[in-house]
């Protein structure tokens, strides 16, 4: 069954799923979607008091599932093992993992705690190594499901292994879109080794169309394509978080899924409309360059995955 409302999610009673940026936005509508159906939502962020918020905001819907919080700061991969450790204890499995926390186009240069450039090392490589700490947990789940979050912005998307980091020139949108390219070649790599090793794991992705959240007010503000971004942001080529969302959660729950299904919005070019599969860039599927990315990331996170 095609999964085009709320109402249309299948009922995920005993299911247990974590979504990262879940303080507000995307992550806030999603993990109250999924709360609604009757799952265990582990909503995680930074920020306790905009979690609390969060979860406070669920909960005033009554939901069916019950809600959880994990303090982890993705722009630290010290807390992104915290945190991960944390949950590996409380938890005896874990079915879905909505990576969806990201930084949009900061008009200068940031770094990470780690020394990465920000919108890699958070959108990518933190996601990268939250996943495989949790792998243990995920390979625990009946039908466990990875749903990497990329955006329309991956079209223009380009892997420099010369300069992952952009220390030679930096680009807000380009650097934007190379994270979320990677997004979708992870997605693509995790996919396949599932296949590989027997992991079981169905690894999916999904991108909300031009959602009005305070994702790109936070980014990249004015000029240039990062500009253009924000000036789309009216109901006329954008629609709701809620509608962004939706897409998200469609790939988490959809029966049937396959490795490398991707869905988003179906109307104005990918930017608005009920959710639907969605064409990928073409540089998504390129595996070689998926498989160096992986091994790149292994080795800036030191977050090994097994082989087998």
């Amino acid at each position: 069954m095609a999964i085009t409302e709320p109402k249309d999610i299948p009922d995920l009673s005993g299911k247990i799923a974590a979504v990262t940026g879940a303080t507000g936005g995307l992550g806030l509508e999603a993990a109250r979607m999924l709360a609604g159906a009757g799952a265990h939502v582990i909503l995680i962020g930074r920020n306790p008091d905009k979690t609390a918020e969060a979860t406070r905001a669920i909960a005033e819907t009554r939901p069916r599932g019950k809600l959880a919080f994990e303090q982890i700061d993705l722009g630290d991969l010290a807390s992104v093992a915290a945190g991960a450790a944390r949950i590996s204890a409380l938890y005896e499995r874990l079915d879905i993992l909505i990576n969806n926390a990201g930084v949009m186009a900061p008009r200068q240069r940031q770094t990470t705690a780690d020394g990465f450039e920000l919108q890699f090392g958070t959108n990518h490589l933190a996601h990268f190594a939250l996943t495989g700490r949790l792998l243990p947990l995920l390979l625990k789940a009946q039908a466990p499901r990875v749903v990497s979050v990329a955006s329309i912005a991956a079209r223009f998307g380009q892997i420099n292994f010369a300069d992952l980091q952009h220390e030679r020139s930096y680009s807000p949108m380009r650097v934007y879109g190379q994270s979320k390219l990677s997004n979708l070649l992870f997605m693509h790599e995790l996919g396949r080794r599932s296949e590989q090793f027997g992991w079981n794991i169905t690894s999916v992705a999904a991108h909300p169309g031009l959602a009005r959240t305070n994702l790109v007010a936070n980014g990249p503000g004015e000029g240039g394509v990062a500009g253009v971004f924000g000036m789309l942001l009216n109901p006329l080529f954008s629609h709701s978080a809620a509608d962004g969302a939706l897409p998200l959660v469609v790939a988490a729950t959809e029966p049937g899924a396959r490795n490398g299904d991707y869905w988003g919005p179906k109307d104005f070019m990918g930017m608005k409309g009920k959710p639907a599969p969605s064409k990928e860039p073409r540089a998504a599927s390129d595996m070689a360059v998926a498989g160096r990315l992986w091994e790149e990331s292994e080795r800036l996170t030191n977050a090994v995955y097994p082989v087998g």
